[in-house]
């Protein structure tokens, strides 16, 4: 705020995203709270057994599963000058991610500015419009906490609300129905027969575990190109699903099949219950709006959100959004003006419906990541992703849906910030 010292940055969430955004808000000078409502930092990469809410009426946030592991090597899963530490595999466990984690925000005197066990409930502009009135429910105290704060940056993550289909027959099916946000471990489905709706990285992930228990396992999919990987036997592939039966499914190629158990493997939804409507924040179909580069709040520019896109390389996606925000909120670089930040997201996004994106795909990446990475180091004149970093990601994406049983016993290794090798 005018006349303020020293800035003052409100960072929601202690995942990947906001860790990144701490960083960097100390390093620009700042004065940092980050708020997190569970007990340890880590986001989506924290073990809970428990599904449905938590002991403080609050839904469980993580999606993690047991056993799992890293679906990029780890090579990749680092920040860009803080990566990973040397070790056997290149996919990891997600204990070692928290590892680093923790390690990081050691690093850089992170820790004593993490509140835990914190819930945002409410983010508002301040009635001058200059910053945020921000009111947090500290749960082992039971109580509401009112903060204001020159610059909010919103890190709550993404894989935390099923977003659950509609099918006609879904009260009509008699057997047990779940998201895969609250699948734990493959022991429950010992002798079911399963139906995994959706054939992205947790759908094929999940019909793969699930199989190793499950009598059959069928996924269903929609993806223009068949998973090229081998499944195992008792795996097999169908098309969409038209409607549920009391005992199952009819598919949209005619057949029907009977199952025990149908798992939605169906994505999440951007869910951001603490903006108020005044923050001027829309969302439609998973399409947030009105944004400059998918991170920063046109209508109030002093709010970004630090890791909408998909299909990227996520820590130094959410590490290079934080240094592009924190380039204009240290004041290092005006940002444009609202007209034309306007009109450089229309531009980009008048692109993607030409290339027949949907709404849900808005902050899609994938094969134009690259893109969208260099264009954020040459507007905020920041460094951009070492070379090698796309290469890698790239390679290992196509293993990962060529090769879904084998492609974790990969080892890799990068030699500078053009090369890697791949060690076996």
């Amino acid at each position: 705020m005018v006349g303020s010292t020293k800035q003052s940055y409100c960072v929601i969430g202690a995942g990947t995203a906001g860790l990144c955004a701490a960083r960097h808000a100390l390093q620009a000078g700042g004065s940092v709270t980050v708020f997190e409502m569970g007990k340890q930092l880590g986001g989506t990469w924290v073990f809970n057994d428990e599904t449905g809410k938590n002991e403080y009426g609050i839904d469980v946030h993580s999606s993690m599963y047991k056993g799992l592991k890293t679906n990029l090597p780890k090579e990749i899963m680092g920040y860009p000058d803080f990566p990973i530490p040397e070790q056997e595999s290149s996919y990891i466990p997600a204990e070692d991610m928290l590892c680093f984690f923790q390690q990081f925000a050691e690093s850089f005197g992170i820790l004593e500015h993490i509140r835990f066990s914190h819930y945002v409930v409410r983010v508002k502009p301040t009635i001058d419009e200059q910053g945020w009135e921000v009111i947090v429910r500290d749960c082992p105290n039971d109580r509401l906490m009112t903060y204001t704060f020159d610059y909010v940056l919103v890190c709550n993550g993404h894989y935390h609300t099923p977003n659950l289909p509609r099918y006609p027959g879904m009260n009509v099916f008699r057997g047990k129905q779940m998201h895969s946000h609250d699948y734990r471990s493959n022991e429950p489905f010992e002798g079911e027969t399963v139906l995994v709706i959706g054939a992205g990285p947790s759908g094929m992930d999940m019909a793969y575990e699930i199989s190793k228990k499950a009598v059959r396992v069928t996924l269903s999919h929609h993806l223009k190109d068949k998973p090229q990987t081998v499944f195992p036997s008792n795996v097999t592939l169908k098309p969409d699903v038209l409607r549920l039966t009391e005992t199952g499914v009819l598919y949209a190629d005619g057949t029907s099949e009977d199952f025990s158990v149908i798992c939605y493997s169906t994505g999440y939804k951007y869910t951001f219950p603490f903006l108020s409507v005044d923050c001027g924040i829309t969302v439609e179909d998973n399409y947030v709006q009105p944004l400059y580069k998918h991170c920063i709040n046109i209508r109030y520019p002093s709010m970004a959100f630090i890791g909408l896109p998909f299909y990227v390389c996520a820590a130094q996606m959410m590490d290079l959004q934080a240094r592009f925000c924190l380039k204009f909120f240290s004041g290092g670089k005006a940002l444009p003006t609202r007209e034309e930040m306007c009109a450089d997201t229309m531009a980009e996004m008048e692109e993607r419906w030409k290339r027949g994106l949907k709404k849900r795909q808005a902050h899609m990446m994938g094969p134009v990541e690259d893109r969208y990475y260099d264009d954020l180091a040459q507007t905020a004149e920041i460094d951009p992703i070492k070379p090698v970093i796309k290469k890698l990601h790239k390679i290992s994406a196509m293993r990962y849906s060529e090769d879904l049983v084998n492609f974790r016993s990969d080892k890799f290794r990068i030699v500078d910030d053009e090369t890697f090798v791949k060690i076996n």
